[in-house]
């Protein structure tokens, strides 16, 4: 398995991790949660998969995909209540899922000789509409909007690394640990000291 193999899959496992907490969360059943689980873990590739036109989509291609979002079901309905708060853990694997799937989606890209503007959005898409998608299906405020927080400018900034990468003459392996690196570096930055971008204030008109 290659090094873009690897990333993906474990962006896909700890995606779907947060999936099962968010179920866990709602107090789904054990199907519940594997929709979520699964749906978080593969949605954002997904949608990259079909705006760059790979037939299959990855996960029909190589299903241990799913295989480890199942795990990832199992593993968080019999161990959620130990969890101190769930939100908490939430909000640091996704940090990490991010990382990982920013990394993965925009290499993907690259592989595939896409420009680096298109490298950058396929690296953000596959990043945040996983989570995006689990956070619209469970009715919570979806974390990517939360107001002023690091969340789609780490992704972007991460995928800017993969995509100026080849200008700087950097390999793989180095573009991926950096890519996630920066990713991870600002999400957490955000959760653990309000790293945070102006928000907009409206004025009163001027007559």
């Amino acid at each position: 398995m290659t090094l873009i193999s690897w990333i993906d899959h474990a962006a896909v496992l700890v995606f779907a991790l947060t999936g099962a907490l968010v179920a866990s969360r709602a107090q789904l059943d054990i199907i519940g949660f594997a929709f979520l689980a699964i749906l978080t873990g593969v949605g954002g590739g997904t949608v990259r998969d079909v705006l760059l036109d790979r037939n299959p989509v990855f996960w029909m291609t190589d299903p241990t995909y799913l295989g480890v979002a199942v795990i990832a079901v199992f593993v968080v309905f019999f161990t959620a209540h130990l969890f101190e708060s769930r939100y908490k853990a939430i909000l640091w694997l996704d940090a990490a899922a991010l990382a990982f799937a920013v990394a993965a989606g925009a290499n993907i890209a690259t592989s595939l000789g896409q420009s680096a503007a298109i490298v950058v959005v396929m690296g953000t898409v596959t990043g945040c509409l996983g989570g995006l998608m689990r956070d619209v299906v469970a009715n919570e405020v979806p974390l990517v909007l939360k107001q002023g927080e690091l969340y789609v400018t780490c992704a972007v900034a991460g995928a800017a690394v993969v995509a100026l990468a080849p200008f700087f003459g950097l390999g793989q392996t180095l573009t991926v640990l950096a890519a996630a690196g920066i990713t991870f570096g600002l999400r957490a930055g955000s959760i653990a000291f309000g790293w945070r971008l102006p928000v907009y204030k409206s004025r009163p008109p001027r007559y």
